[in-house]
Protein backbone atom coordinates (compact mmCIF):
# COMPACT_ATOMS: atom_id res chain seq x y z
CA UNK A 1 0.00 0.00 0.00
CA UNK A 2 1.46 2.88 -1.24
CA UNK A 3 1.03 6.03 1.06
CA UNK A 4 0.22 9.35 -1.72
CA UNK A 5 2.69 12.30 -1.69
CA UNK A 6 2.39 15.56 -2.56
CA UNK A 7 4.96 17.85 -3.80
CA UNK A 8 4.75 21.44 -3.36
CA UNK A 9 7.01 23.82 -4.57
CA UNK A 10 7.45 26.82 -1.59
CA UNK A 11 9.53 29.68 -2.48
CA UNK A 12 11.26 31.70 0.41
CA UNK A 13 9.89 34.84 1.48
CA UNK A 14 11.74 37.85 0.65
CA UNK A 15 12.87 37.98 4.54
CA UNK A 16 14.29 35.09 4.28
CA UNK A 17 16.69 35.69 2.05
CA UNK A 18 18.45 38.09 4.65
CA UNK A 19 18.80 37.42 8.54
CA UNK A 20 17.54 40.54 9.37
CA UNK A 21 15.43 40.68 6.33
CA UNK A 22 16.93 44.24 5.17
CA UNK A 23 15.59 45.93 8.61
CA UNK A 24 18.53 48.88 9.10
CA UNK A 25 17.32 49.35 12.77
CA UNK A 26 17.33 45.40 13.70
CA UNK A 27 20.99 45.15 12.04
CA UNK A 28 22.25 48.18 14.10
CA UNK A 29 20.85 46.82 17.04
CA UNK A 30 21.87 43.19 16.80
CA UNK A 31 25.32 44.20 15.37
CA UNK A 32 26.19 47.03 17.95
CA UNK A 33 25.30 44.26 20.83
CA UNK A 34 27.52 42.04 19.45
CA UNK A 35 30.57 44.41 19.45
CA UNK A 36 29.39 45.59 22.83
CA UNK A 37 29.30 42.30 23.89
CA UNK A 38 32.88 41.77 22.37
CA UNK A 39 34.24 44.24 24.68
CA UNK A 40 32.93 42.84 27.82
CA UNK A 41 34.20 40.01 27.01
CA UNK A 42 37.49 41.24 25.96
CA UNK A 43 38.11 43.46 29.36
CA UNK A 44 37.67 40.45 31.28
CA UNK A 45 39.92 38.94 29.67
CA UNK A 46 42.71 41.66 29.85
CA UNK A 47 41.40 42.58 33.68
CA UNK A 48 43.06 39.54 34.55
CA UNK A 49 46.09 40.12 32.97
CA UNK A 50 46.65 43.30 33.84
CA UNK A 51 46.30 42.11 37.94
CA UNK A 52 49.58 40.17 36.68
CA UNK A 53 47.93 36.71 36.47
CA UNK A 54 49.00 34.12 34.67
CA UNK A 55 47.94 34.10 30.75
CA UNK A 56 46.43 30.83 30.43
CA UNK A 57 44.90 28.95 27.69
CA UNK A 58 41.47 30.09 29.01
CA UNK A 59 42.69 33.78 28.94
CA UNK A 60 43.60 32.70 25.45
CA UNK A 61 40.16 31.70 24.27
CA UNK A 62 38.46 34.45 25.35
CA UNK A 63 40.55 36.72 23.96
CA UNK A 64 39.43 35.05 20.80
CA UNK A 65 36.03 34.76 21.34
CA UNK A 66 35.75 38.21 21.32
CA UNK A 67 37.39 39.09 18.23
CA UNK A 68 35.44 36.37 16.88
CA UNK A 69 32.15 38.14 18.36
CA UNK A 70 33.11 42.01 17.28
CA UNK A 71 33.76 40.23 13.53
CA UNK A 72 30.20 38.85 13.78
CA UNK A 73 28.83 42.03 14.62
CA UNK A 74 30.70 43.85 11.73
CA UNK A 75 29.25 41.05 9.74
CA UNK A 76 26.02 42.01 10.98
CA UNK A 77 25.97 45.53 10.62
CA UNK A 78 27.63 45.14 6.51
CA UNK A 79 25.06 42.79 5.60
CA UNK A 80 26.95 41.35 2.98
CA UNK A 81 24.03 38.61 2.12
CA UNK A 82 23.05 38.80 -1.02
CA UNK A 83 24.95 41.66 -2.43
CA UNK A 84 27.47 39.72 -4.65
CA UNK A 85 26.23 39.44 -8.16
CA UNK A 86 27.61 36.38 -10.23
CA UNK A 87 29.60 37.37 -13.69
CA UNK A 88 27.68 36.65 -16.80
CA UNK A 89 30.15 35.30 -19.69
Amino acid sequence: METPTRETSVSPSPASKSMFGGCWGCRILAGSGLIVSAGYVYDAARRVMRRGGPTTFGTCVQLTFAVSLACWGLVVLADPVGKAKKKED
